[in-house]
């Protein structure tokens, strides 16, 4: 199954949540497939880190869109980071996803960012009928009871169409900023966190079967 973890906007969190997902089911079954086609290359960068630290088990990564075509209806689990600086292999990623998993922050920017991405998977995917799985959560939800964007921004996620709204979140937590500058996943630096907790929650509902 082809995963893709995108959207429009920088500052998602997109690469830490792929970071994150690769470990947990390389931990797990013991193969994953992970792609960084965003130039900005963070998920390179911290799948290098976790290299030269040596920390097991080891990723790598790969680059080319014609790799990940090869992998198209195979029973591999492959997970690929997107950015919209290479616009090109972004569209040719959603036209080959099983599946699309898209971080939306809190905030209203965000949700009108959201709604452009669904339509740029329509048109590239040809039309409602042909989208593949689209799937949507808060990240980097706010903490404070009292902040009320988070619960504003989830109920407008709720609303759009043609994506499906998960019913958790990623909160905006330190621990997943530490974890991921040192090449860690955020069960591996903090087992039985708060965060950890969260990524595992995630994972398991996109992987039910594990």
């Amino acid at each position: 199954m082809i995963t893709v973890i995108g959207n429009l906007k920088g500052g998602t969190g997109k690469s830490t949540v792929a970071f994150n997902l690769a470990v947990w089911l390389k931990i797990q079954r013991g193969l994953v497939t992970l792609f960084d086609l965003d130039p900005q290359k963070t998920l390179s960068d911290v799948v290098d880190i976790r290299g030269e630290e040596g920390y097991e088990p080891n990723l790598e990564i790969l680059d080319d869109i014609g790799t990940l075509a090869s992998l198209k209806n195979t029973k591999s689990d492959v997970i690929v980071d997107v950015g919209t600086a290479d616009f090109e292999s972004m569209k040719q990623a959603l036209k080959l996803a099983d599946r699309i998993v898209t971080p939306v922050p809190p905030s209203q920017a965000d949700i009108w960012s959201t709604q452009r991405f669904i339509k740029i998977i329509r048109e590239e995917c040809g039309g409602n009928k042909k989208m593949p799985q689209v799937l949507g959560f808060i990240n980097r939800a706010d903490t404070h009871i009292g902040v009320r964007e988070t619960d504003e921004a989830e109920e407008a996620l709720g609303y759009l169409k043609n994506i499906e709204h998960l019913n958790l979140r990623l909160y905006q937590r330190t621990a997943y900023r530490r974890s991921f500058s040192e090449g860690l996943a955020v069960f591996e630096l903090q087992p039985g966190s708060k965060a950890s907790n969260e990524i595992i929650q995630l994972a398991q509902h996109l992987y039910p079967k594990i």
